[in-house]
This record gives C-alpha cells, structure tokens and sequence, in this order.
C-alpha cells in the first residue's frame, strides 16, 4: 500500500463521517431518491451520496468509487465499508 492509497481512504472515511453526520441531522427519508454532492472549502468535488427511496445511501469518492454505504432501518443506521463490512451502528431515540 502506498502513501496515495493511505491518503485516499482517510479522505473517504472523513468524507464517510461527514455525509453521516448530515443524513442524520436531515430528518426522516422522503419517498424520492435524493442525490447530494459534497465539495471542499475551495469548491471542489470530494464525493456524493446517492439516497434510495427506503432510506439506504451509497457513498462516492470524487472518483466515483464506492467508499461505503449506510441501511436505515426504523432509528438504526448500519454502516458498511466499500468491500460490504459493517463498520459501525448509529442508533436515534424517536
């Protein structure tokens, strides 16, 4: 593994908590799918997420890569990594 690749997933898990932390503070899902793009201070392109009409969103590099994925499921968010593990358990009170 190189230095490029260490840096590359850094970003992407920073990138991860970040599109977490505001898919949490958003609310309920909505019944359409929601796309998002998200940009450094200097307005380039970091990532994306795509929100499936059940709540479920996939995380994109800048690259397009899949860098993970999160499954909502009544106040439990499950998170996953790129390769399908699951990473971590975030859990609301309603």
């Amino acid at each position: 593994m190189n230095m490029n690749t260490n840096i590359d997933g850094a970003k992407a898990m920073a990138g991860l908590a970040i599109v977490l932390t505001l898919l949490l503070s958003s609310g309920a899902a909505t019944a359409q799918q929601l796309n998002r793009t998200y940009q450094d201070s200097m307005g380039r392109n970091v990532g994306r997420s795509v929100t499936d009409t059940r709540g479920n969103t996939t995380f994109y590099d800048a690259k397009g890569r899949n860098t993970g994925r999160s499954v909502t499921n009544g106040n439990t968010t499950i998170v996953y990594d790129q390769m399908g593990r699951q990473t971590g358990t975030i859990r609301g009170s309603k």
